[in-house]
Parts: C-alpha cells; structure tokens; sequence
C-alpha cells in the first residue's frame, strides 16, 4: 500500500472501534502517525494498539473544548505537526420528534457538530504553513433520512455546512475540507437503530458497506491526490441514497 501519510500526524475523534478505528488503521498503514480520540482512555489506548507505526490513545470528549485542546497538544507534543483532522465522532438516539429534549438535542448536537467545529479551530491554529486536510463523516441522514432520528440528522446536515465555510475560510491557508456522507455500514451504530431491529426499516444486505469501505474514502480526501478537492461531500453508501 501506498504511503500517502509518511511525515505526518492525523487526529481521528471515535476511533476506538467501528468506522474511527478502520479509518485510524488505514491512515497508519499508509504511513500516518495517527492519534485515536475515544471518549475511554483504556479503549483509545487499546485501539492504539492494533495499529502498526507510530500510535497514540487520547482521551477526549470531543464536545468538551479543554479537552480537545488537551489532544491537540498531546499530538503537537508527540508528533511534532497536526496535517490531518478527521471528525468521525458521532452520537445517535431515536425518539418521537414531539419527545425530544432540550438535553437530547444538545447531547447529540454537542458531540456531532460541536466536536467537529472545535476540532476544526484547533486544526486552524495549529496546522502549519504547508496547510492539512480536514475530512467530516458525515451520514446519508444530512441529505435524506427516516423518522425518530431528527437530532442526528440535523446535526449531519449541520457537518455539511460547516465543511463548506470551512473550506472557504481555509483555502488562502492551504486547508482542505471535505464531508464522506456513509450509508449503511456493518458497525454496532446500524444494527442497534431501533427502526432496524423492529423491521420499521428494512436493508438489503448488498446495500451494507464495511468501516474499511469508508476509510477508503477519507484516506484519499485527506492525501494530496485530492489537492484540488475542497468544499465537496462524497456519498459512499453503494449507490442506496440513488434508489431511495
């Protein structure tokens, strides 16, 4: 495999398991000194342990600002540069529309928009002159999603605009940014969606993708072969969303 990364570090938030940690795994197979964020110090670090090269487990909630400030410096610290951010964090809860929360809102907006937005200001201060690369997973749910999931799906939507007025106000800094939008992909997230486990919602198993199927794809948005790709969305979910 290509080494696209050798020389440089990469954040990836929610790496211990699942797409995080396929993402984690294919940035340091091709060269990436990578940083896993999890929310659990011991899971971070288990994760960081899989992976071949240079890995470092972090704590992090990444709705807590001190605390992504704190990775941020654990990876300066260590590594020496941040070129790679990727927002891959993400909380999921289903309701009624009319029974959210004021708290249910905040607890899943704070961790899939809140995180990537703090994250996205420690990339701008601290990604040097040669610029870096920030990729947002994002979800299928920011462009056309189901019932009982508003929260998620607004905060996804949210994760699209902030990727395009990122990439404007990163250009003249050499900062990409780009969102991969996943569809249903084989990790605890789907198969504990209560519209899935009630048959409310129902997949056709050639339209469940793998973590490494979207690692892919934020392993080229993120390398130089995409130098000329800001601002934009790629749709990784085997063609589902095109027959919805």
């Amino acid at each position: 495999m290509a080494e696209r990364f050798t020389g440089k570090c990469a954040i990836v938030t929610g790496a211990a398991r699942g797409i995080g940690l396929a993402i984690a795994r294919r940035l340091a197979e091709e060269g990436a000194a990578v940083v896993l964020a999890d929310l659990r110090q011991q899971a971070a670090e288990h994760a960081a342990a899989q992976l071949a090269g240079q890995a470092l487990g972090v704590a992090c909630d990444v709705a807590d600002e001190q605390q992504v400030e704190a990775c941020v410096a654990a990876a300066l610290e260590r590594f020496g540069s941040l070129d790679v951010v990727v927002n891959n964090a993400g909380r999921m809860t289903f309701n009624r529309l009319a029974e959210f929360t004021q708290q249910d809102w905040l607890e899943v907006l704070k961790v899939d928009l809140v995180g990537a937005a703090l994250f996205t200001r420690q990339a701008f201060r601290h990604m040097g002159t040669a610029g870096g690369a920030i990729v947002n997973v994002a979800s299928i749910h920011a462009l056309q999603t189901s019932q009982e999931a508003a929260p998620y799906a607004a905060a996804k939507a949210g994760m699209l605009s902030l990727t395009r007025t990122t990439s404007i106000e990163g250009k003249h800094r050499g900062i990409r940014a780009n969102a991969v939008l996943p569809g249903a992909i084989d990790t605890p997230m789907l198969w504990d969606n209560p519209n899935i486990r009630s048959g409310a919602e129902t997949i056709d198993p050639t339209d469940v993708g793998a973590p490494a199927d979207i690692a892919a794809a934020v392993a080229f948005l993120a390398s130089d072969e995409a130098r000329f790709i800001t601002g934009t969305t790629l749709v990784v979910d085997g063609g589902r969303l095109a027959m919805l």
